[in-house]
């Protein structure tokens, strides 16, 4: 489905309301919008008025003081978790969020305790993902915090003092470059994955409101058009599905995204030319799509094929090595072909690349088991 920015804000590609169709759709069961995503909640309140906290605070400096109050497994024990898209005051209460929930709980505190903020796109490959038979395409956010000291002699530039607060292992983070985005591109990029998220769990009616939501917010950001479009199309709308599809086209026309979910919808609407112009184009701009490898070695697997199954899958985790479910099926395969050894370190590698708890708790019990095999296996030599 996918996520990016707009670099450079530019027409909106179609008047709105041609590509809405709110009459489709049930009333969203809550409210839908950006007005609760920075509240500060009572018991947030109470966190930044405890003694610990002001200690903090007082010994470190608002920014150093909080990073330790929020981030150091202290009292809060904050964790990363991939599965929901939270605000600030449901990751506060959850205490664990995606990297969006914890940009946005960050700022919300650091906002509260008067610092500026300011929000960054990480240059990082798209991670992808599948759920509930939906790809998604994940993009990763930062953001810095601090004061600006203005009292500078005349001609000389404001320092900066602004500490960048990632969730990304520090030596991993300093790799890649940063381009800042609006609060604005936040909330909406809030909006589309919590679309996203309610399309995943069948829920169509929620998951409009939320994209068109996000749509309204920010006219010039591409990635809610394309959720917008799956929508439409898993709720049988194809010629909706093509315009929402081809406006964020419009707005990133290089989006194999956009393109690889636009070719069967042109095909279901009789536009089998073009159709297949597009499916060539896509096969130049990118050869072997995301989980290319992956469904080939799964035939192999289903075939008894363990070795070239093992192989494909090799290929994936070379190019996406922090993909939990590759490392996972690279351990079955390893397994299948009397592999233990490997199919162990694969398994670790799926629990230490696990991005939900669900995952990762049945990820530590097949390790267990895997260990307790091997370590009988051992012992019978």
């Amino acid at each position: 489905m996918g996520s990016g920015c707009a670099a450079v804000r530019v027409p909106a590609p179609l008047p709105l309301p041609e590509l809405f169709s709110d009459a489709s759709f049930a009333p969203p069961p809550a409210p839908v919008g950006a007005e609760q995503l920075f509240v500060i909640s009572p018991a947030m309140r109470a966190y930044i008025d405890s003694p610990d906290f002001s200690a903090l605070i007082h010994k470190m400096g608002p920014e150093r003081g909080l990073v330790e109050a929020l981030y150091t497994k202290g009292e809060l024990k904050l964790e990363y978790d991939a599965s929901v898209t939270r605000t600030a005051a449901e990751t506060f209460d959850a205490r664990m969020g995606n990297c969006l929930s914890l940009v946005l709980m960050t700022a919300a505190f650091a906002k509260h305790m008067g610092l500026e903020v300011q929000y960054q796109d990480v240059m990082v490959d798209e991670t992808w993902t599948r759920n509930a038979g939906l790809y998604f395409a994940s993009t990763h956010v930062n953001l810095s915090m601090g004061r600006r000291r203005t009292a500078q002699p005349q001609g000389v530039p404001p320092e900066e003092r602004m500490l960048t607060i990632d969730f990304l292992p520090p030596a991993e983070s300093a790799r890649y470059n940063t381009h800042p985005i609006e609060e604005r591109m936040i909330e909406s990029m809030f909006m589309n994955n919590r679309a996203a998220e309610a399309l995943a769990d069948l829920h169509l009616d929620e998951a409009y409101w939320w994209a068109r939501a996000a749509v309204a917010h920010l006219p010039t950001f591409a990635t809610p058009y394309n959720t917008l479009g799956v929508i439409y199309q898993r709720h049988g709308d194809n010629p909706l599905a093509e315009r929402a599809f081809k406006a964020a086209l419009t707005l990133e026309p290089e989006s194999t995204i956009s393109m690889h979910n636009l070719v069967p919808v042109l095909a279901k609407l009789g536009k089998t030319e073009e159709s297949a112009a597009l499916a060539a184009r896509l096969a130049k701009l990118e050869p072997t799509p995301p989980y290319h490898w992956f469904h080939l070695a799964m035939k192999a697997l289903e075939e008894a094929r363990y070795g070239e199954a093992r192989d494909l899958l090799h290929k994936e985790v070379r190019r996406a090595p922090f993909n939990h479910e590759f490392h996972f099926w690279l351990a079955i395969a390893h397994w299948r072909l009397g592999q233990g050894s490997e199919a162990r370190d694969e398994l670790a590698l799926a629990l230490d690349n696990s991005t939900t708890h669900a995952a990762t708790e049945r990820y530590s019990a097949k390790l267990a088991y895997l260990r307790s095999q091997l370590g009988n296996r051992q012992r019978a030599y």
